[in-house]
């Protein structure tokens, strides 16, 4: 016996296809930064993106936010940091989870494995692979507020013509 029951219609409100994801390619303000270029899918929540046209597949987050990335061999993201846990899982490929005031910390990861990175700590990412792979990362939290940058990651930004408002959505410059 079932505590609730839900209806076929409710079920697939809360189903996300990949073939069906939105995707962005300046989901972030370092994402115009060559070696931080990558492919934003929100599956489940807002999660923390900077792009306000990127929409979830499923826009119910109940306690945390699923994003999928697709990224080209070297690249990922830059150092960042989050105000709740995140979780990094690859799906194919090889990836290294970096962080530090410098991301002089690494990890290496494959497929299936899981590392879980505490609140307020600088990490990045990047794909150290030889072809396109996909990482999935997960953010605690049902509003998992704002992405915090290094200083340098927003300089660098900044040259390729793109910012955060005050709000910090995305904004060219």
């Amino acid at each position: 016996m079932t505590d609730k029951h839900v209806t076929m219609d409710e079920m697939t409100a809360r189903t996300a296809r990949f073939e069906q994801l939105s995707a962005s390619k300046q989901a972030f303000v370092d994402t115009r930064i060559p070696e931080h270029e990558r492919v934003i899918f929100n599956v489940i929540g807002a999660g923390v993106t900077e792009d306000p046209d990127l929409a979830p597949a499923i826009a119910s987050a109940e306690g945390f936010n699923v994003t999928y990335v697709g990224a080209d061999p070297g690249k990922g993201a830059a150092l960042h940091s989050h105000p709740t846990v995140e979780v990094f899982i690859p799906m194919s490929g090889r990836w290294a989870v970096y962080w530090g005031d410098d991301g002089e910390q690494q990890i290496e990861l494959g497929p299936w494995d899981v590392v879980s990175v505490p609140v307020g700590v600088l990490r990045g990412f990047r794909n150290i692979g030889d072809s396109h792979a996909h990482l999935m990362a997960i953010i605690g939290g049902t509003d998992s507020g704002k992405v915090g940058w290094a200083q340098s990651v927003l300089d660098r930004a900044r040259e390729t013509g793109l910012e955060l408002d005050k709000a910090g959505a995305l904004v060219e410059r």
